[in-house]
């Protein structure tokens, strides 16, 4: 994709999921992730109906009138973005591959955080971290974001949820906002999820094609799999074969659901076909 071709395509990304944003999810936003907690603001005279518990009695006593506290919410928050760019991403039997669907429904949060002047980070990531963007404030960030999404050739090939988890356990130093947004064909990944779950508010998204959860009676066919690179002939016209790649996809799908779920973090998933605004807009309200 040349330059031109690419901002165009930032361009439109942005146009379509700023406007979401700022219509649709920028107030839901706000209400689902709160911030730190209390700060406080200044002192003011007492007032009927103010709460007795914050009264300032060492200003009280100078000024020899009633005072309160007056705290307010401290709002700002970092969201990080952590998505799967191994092989498998880059499929798709529609008019979207799946990770060009990440890359909207990521926006669309990283314009939402931007909107309430939260930071917004981003992690790449296959089968190691292939690049890490820190947390910043802005629009413009938030396109870097998008331009990266859209060009970064990934050099890994699998998906190893750990390595993101462990990565940012080590160097996030607050408590943050973060969505895994994968496809999960991952293994053995529920003790990082623990650990980064019981420090950070953690949602998984789970992201899939509508023709990976069957496989079609074709006969005898050569398929890639675009993780290892290596080309399979398989007999789809045998039941059993057919059988045990439902079987495969329904215990990966059952694996990530558990294992969040334990972990208490949220879930959302996606298929390349749903409208991922009102997935978001569920998810938002149901917290």
């Amino acid at each position: 994709m040349d330059t031109k071709d690419l901002l165009k395509k930032v361009r439109k990304i942005e146009i379509k999921t700023k406007r979401l944003s700022d219509h649709i999810f920028g107030g839901e936003y706000q209400s689902t992730f709160k911030g730190r907690g209390m700060a406080f603001s200044e002192v003011r005279q007492y007032q009927f109906g103010d709460d007795v518990r914050f009264i300032d009695w060492n200003v009280t006593a100078r000024q020899r009138d009633t005072f309160i506290k007056v705290f307010e919410e401290e709002r700002e928050l970092t969201m990080m973005l952590i998505i799967d760019i191994s092989k498998s991403n880059f499929y798709g039997s529609d008019s979207l591959f799946k990770n060009e669907y990440v890359t909207e429904l990521a926006a669309t949060l990283a314009f939402s955080a931007t909107k309430n002047n939260d930071k917004v980070g981003l992690v790449l990531f296959s089968d190691s971290i292939e690049l890490y963007i820190p947390p910043k404030k802005g629009k413009s960030h938030v396109l870097r974001i998008i331009r990266e999404l859209l060009e970064f050739k990934s050099n890994g090939k699998s998906t190893n949820i750990n390595a993101p988890l462990k990565f940012l356990s080590n160097i996030l130093k607050n408590k943050s906002i973060a969505f895994l947004i994968s496809d999960f064909i991952s293994t053995d990944y529920y003790n990082s999820l623990k650990i980064f779950s019981s420090k950070h508010d953690l949602t998984g998204i789970r992201i899939y094609d509508p023709t990976e959860q069957n496989l079609p009676n074709l006969g005898i066919v050569d398929l890639l799999d675009n993780e290892s690179g290596t080309l399979i002939t398989v007999n789809t016209s045998s039941k059993n074969v057919r059988e045990n790649y439902v079987t495969y996809f329904r215990d990966k799908r059952i694996e990530f659901f558990n294992n969040f779920k334990r972990t208490r973090s949220g879930t959302l998933e996606c298929c390349t076909n749903d409208d991922y605004q009102k997935k978001l807009l569920q998810y938002f309200k149901s917290r």
